[in-house]
């Protein structure tokens, strides 16, 4: 089992990693501070690395990749990766973006992803990202609760009821202020919430920033069995890769197969970015563990068809009030366990042996776990899952977290079903597959 055992640790752990992550980046430096205090080495991927046994990380801008060498790997050691994402469906800060009308203050932001736009309505929200200096310098900021999409009140749409519809640039546009936005500049508001350093908005030269919800995470239920949060598509499964790697680290055996997690940024627009999972980092990292250990170029071959890779990201609970959109066979439930993601058309990239090993980890684990497959007649979403095994070939399987309301701004799962997907990974980080 994982360090922090019981479900009530778990979950408060998870609660305190997500409200320290309210972007990708604050989710992969927030994972980055716990990973050093437990012992391992940031490398720099502009300096060499030497090979060996050890415990280490490296962030690529949103993303983390982090792993443990034992004692006794060589050359075609095979890699356990269990991949997560860090980004979640948002709206992000577009150019100029202090805008306003009739006394006003807005934001101007793009859709990021596909979230349940309603959800975001009448919220306390807070700006969050990087800030990158004219120097190249990057500093984390978050602005705390300040911003609000307001609802248009139903005195004034009496049929709102009926049906609600918004656009995405007429209606998406959240107050901030009062004011005239010639007057003011929200660069200046963000740089000011930079705690580490004084920074000057005028030397601001770009800008990676996103909403996020401000709410605090929550236990709740008649016996305490619901947890609410942002974010937990997919910080869950980046928390549980995270927690289960630091306690495999604690206690590694020689001989072991390597353990990566590979936490990447932007797979909720496709992973089409150099720390997405289309884009090299992973590779970039296993050919330089691989060399490290005296690697010629077969045996890198060797080595990854010796490797397995857990995709990890939350799924779908059966929702009671549209049963129907689910398949009629295959209901699963919070706290019902970890879910095996199945798709014929590959959206999933789970096959029958990647659903034996998932079988053979959860049962080993004293993990119950559930299966999930759409209903034929509503498409199937997709992970990070067939993009690794496509680039790699790697042999995958998709897992994750059953949720309710994935893509709102708070979302829900079981208090039971993280550590869970934490335990299985532990044990998945140590297993010779």
């Amino acid at each position: 089992m994982p360090s922090l055992s019981s479900a009530a640790d778990h979950i408060q752990d998870l609660g305190a990693y997500v409200s320290a992550s309210p972007s990708s980046f604050h989710a992969a430096h927030e994972a980055a501070r716990q990973l050093e205090a437990a012992g391992f080495s940031r490398l720099d991927e502009q300096e060499p690395w030497e090979g060996g046994a050890g415990s280490f990380f490296v962030i690529r801008d949103g993303a983390l990749i982090a792993w443990v060498v034992p004692e006794g790997a060589g050359p075609t050691t095979g890699f356990n990766i269990l991949g997560a994402h860090t980004d979640s469906p948002s709206f992000k800060l577009k150019p100029k973006p202090t805008i306003g009308a009739h006394g006003w203050l807005q934001a101007g932001v793009e859709v990021y992803g596909g979230p349940l736009l309603n959800s975001w309505l009448d919220r306390e929200l807070q700006l969050a990202g990087r800030l990158v200096m004219l120097d190249g310098t990057e500093h984390l900021a978050a602005t705390g609760p300040m911003l609000r999409f307001p609802q248009l009140a139903i005195h004034l749409d009496r049929a709102v009821n009926e049906g609600l519809t918004l656009d995405k640039q007429r209606h998406m546009n959240p107050v901030w202020g009062l004011g005239n936005p010639s007057d003011v500049d929200l660069l200046a508001v963000l740089a000011s919430s930079v705690s580490e350093a004084s920074v000057d908005p005028g030397r601001i030269g770009g800008y990676d920033v996103v909403i996020a919800d401000t709410q605090a995470p929550a236990v709740f239920g008649g016996n305490g069995e619901f947890f609410a949060s942002g974010r937990l598509d997919n910080l869950s499964s980046t928390h549980a890769g995270m927690v289960a790697l630091m306690g495999h680290a604690a206690s590694v055996s020689a001989g072991a197969p390597i353990a990566v997690l590979a936490a990447f940024d932007h797979e909720e627009i496709g992973s089409n970015s150099r720390s997405g999972a289309c884009g090299p980092l992973l590779e970039d990292v296993l050919v330089r563990v691989s060399d490290g250990l005296g690697a010629t170029a077969g045996q890198r071959r060797q080595a990854l068809a010796a490797s397995f890779c857990i995709s990890a990201d939350a799924g779908h609970a059966v929702h009671p009030n549209y049963a129907e959109r689910h398949d009629p066979a295959n209901h699963p439930v919070l706290n019902g366990g970890p879910l095996l993601k199945i798709n014929a058309n590959q959206r999933y990239a789970t096959d029958a042996p990647g659903a034996a090993l998932w079988a053979r980890l959860c049962g080993e684990a004293g993990v119950p776990y559930q299966e999930f497959v759409s209903n034929n007649a509503i498409p199937c979403g997709s992970t990070i899952g067939p993009l690794t095994a496509t680039r790699l070939g790697i042999r995958t399987v998709d897992v994750g977290v059953p949720l309710l309301s994935m893509h709102s701004a708070r979302e829900l799962c079981g208090v039971e079903d993280p550590r869970r997907l934490a335990a299985v990974a532990e044990l998945f980080f140590r297993t010779a597959v």
